[in-house]
């Protein structure tokens, strides 16, 4: 079975170019969100193995967006992607709950070899 992958970018090319990595990889994208909050309430109905987040969104971070999801359900594994490869982020996206990071503009094989760290 296909693990399952919530995409949340508020850039639709980004959204499109990290559906299109996992699902050519074998993923099932089940969603999509371009706001923070989008994600949070996507993740509560999809129920996703994955989810990809993006750091800067619109009405909520991702990095807050990390922190509610994973007080809700703390096994959630989140993937973050961002141009922003700043430590700082990093560090505090790892505090929040993501289980790894990508930074754009990135390589297909880069985020497949992150996302199969994740998912373990």
């Amino acid at each position: 079975m296909s693990h399952t992958v919530l995409v949340c970018d508020d850039a639709i090319f980004m959204r499109t170019m990290i559906s299109d990595i996992l699902t050519q990889a074998g993923f099932e994208v089940v969603g999509e969100a371009e706001t923070g909050v989008q994600a949070v309430e996507k993740f509560r109905q999809l129920k996703p193995d994955l989810v990809t987040m993006d750091i800067v969104m619109p009405d909520m971070g991702g990095i807050d967006a990390v922190r509610e999801i994973c007080r809700e359900s703390p096994d959630a594994k989140i993937l973050m992607c961002s141009a922003m490869g700043q430590q700082a982020l990093v560090v505090e996206a790892i505090q929040a709950g993501a289980k790894d990071f990508v930074v754009k503009p990135f390589q297909p094989s880069r985020v497949l070899e992150a996302v199969q760290r994740v998912l373990g």
